[in-house]
């Protein structure tokens, strides 16, 4: 198999670039969620110029590099979960254009991310309760937990399209 030099280079780069956001996410613990959210963005950028493999791939090598060298295992965990949810949304997306019966291919798609989403999302809320909050906490306060999730899951969204589109749009030219 013949890889070619720019893209080991830039794959590289880019998984130290997460490797950095995430070191960072653990020295200023007030961005952490934002900077963790940068990092994952960069699993789509690999997914989007090579591939769901190189996207695995990607999202395997730097989820170890993150685990050797981060201190906050659980941001490493939280990238690893964001960086799959952003794969098998790009999954998802090729699945739906490829069926050519369905006509409304984005409303079909916003569907699938928020069902995969609460597939992921709601099972963490539910039983790693210890984990996620410092006490016990009240149903009331669950179901909130899981309504604001749906509210930061349209937030990521609108934030990974805008990344996609006018950051990389713009860095891909000079890159690649």
């Amino acid at each position: 198999m013949h890889v070619k030099p720019r893209i080991v280079t830039l794959a590289g780069l880019l998984t130290a670039f997460v490797a950095i956001l995430l070191v960072l996410s653990s020295v200023i613990e007030s961005n952490s969620l934002f900077l963790i959210a940068a990092a994952s963005f960069c699993v789509g950028i690999v997914i989007r110029e090579w591939g769901i493999w190189s996207g695995m791939s990607f999202l395997a090598a730097s989820t170890i590099l993150c685990l050797v060298i981060t201190p906050n295992k659980f941001y490493c965990i939280t990238y690893a979960v964001m960086g799959l949810y952003l794969l098998m949304s790009e999954l998802l997306w090729r699945w739906i254009v490829g069926i050519k019966k369905i006509k409304r291919h984005k409303m079909l798609f916003w569907l699938g991310r928020y069902v995969l989403f609460n597939c992921i999302y709601i099972p963490a809320v539910l039983f790693f309760q210890e984990i996620l909050f410092s006490k016990s906490v009240s149903d009331m306060l669950l179901i909130g937990c899981i309504l604001v999730g749906q509210i930061v899951l349209l937030i990521y969204e609108k934030a990974y399209a805008y990344f996609q589109t006018m950051v990389w749009g713009r860095l891909r030219n000079k890159l690649l």
